[in-house]
């Protein structure tokens, strides 16, 4: 079987939550590298979290390199020293928000309590963990979203797990996978009805500038080389 960390396994066994992790993230770093544009990364990974058995989950990755040992996402250095450690002084610490016919935002720099709770009624809420401070391993965050919606942005290089539950509404799943080794882990859980969570992964916005100015200095070597 082409499993991450699974080789030889039945293809009739049930898949675990970590199995579907493991394939979620050579997906991710497949599409970091540019092997599947972001139309190919959501369909295969909504095919990863509706997988039951193994047998369904080799066909996704089997035109993909599969790192032996599930290689870690790449992240710039010291991008996890200041995300996980003691809370920034003078930052506001949120417990958590609630947008009642409103809205609320928790974004920019921020300590992360242990637990957040975030409430919308006709109303909306979005929640950016990129530049906030983490002083525990893992944080828990549940979200209970009617008739409104909440979204929720993860840096790319931190472990996730979303497990809340929608009724003619949305919780978005496709988010859950591993992140870096010694990263926070971050549990996004609730309900929501004729609402929506959506938790997406983004770069952190010093990484993209540096992807950025890295792109830029090589065009303009090569323009410099022709």
């Amino acid at each position: 079987m082409n499993l991450p960390d699974r080789p030889d396994q039945p293809p009739e066994m049930r898949a675990s939550d970590a199995d579907r992790d493991r394939v979620a993230l050579v997906l991710r770093e497949a599409a970091a590298e540019g092997r599947l544009d972001m139309d190919e990364l959501d369909e295969r990974l909504s095919a990863v979290y509706a997988a039951k058995t193994y047998a369904e989950l080799e066909p996704i990755t089997r035109d993909l390199p599969v790192p032996t040992g599930g290689a870690p996402i790449a992240h710039p250095a010291g991008s996890l020293d200041r995300a996980f450690g003691p809370y920034v002084d003078g930052a506001p610490s949120w417990s958590g928000g609630v947008g009642i016919m409103s809205g609320f935002e928790r974004v920019g720099v921020w300590n992360v309590p242990r637990t957040f709770t975030g409430f919308a009624f006709w109303g909306g809420g979005k929640i950016d963990l990129r530049d906030a401070r983490f002083a525990d391993e893992e944080v828990h965050i549940r979200l209970f979203a009617v008739m409104g919606g909440i979204d929720v942005i993860v840096p790319d290089d931190m472990s996730v797990h979303v497990n809340g539950l929608g009724i003619m509404g949305g919780f978005d799943h496709k988010a859950s996978g591993p992140g870096v080794p010694g990263s926070p882990r971050v549990v996004v859980s609730g309900f929501t009805f004729w609402g929506g969570v959506n938790v997406r992964r983004k770069e952190r916005r010093e990484e993209r500038r540096r992807r950025k100015e890295l792109k830029k200095q090589e065009k303009e070597q090569g323009e410099l080389d022709a």
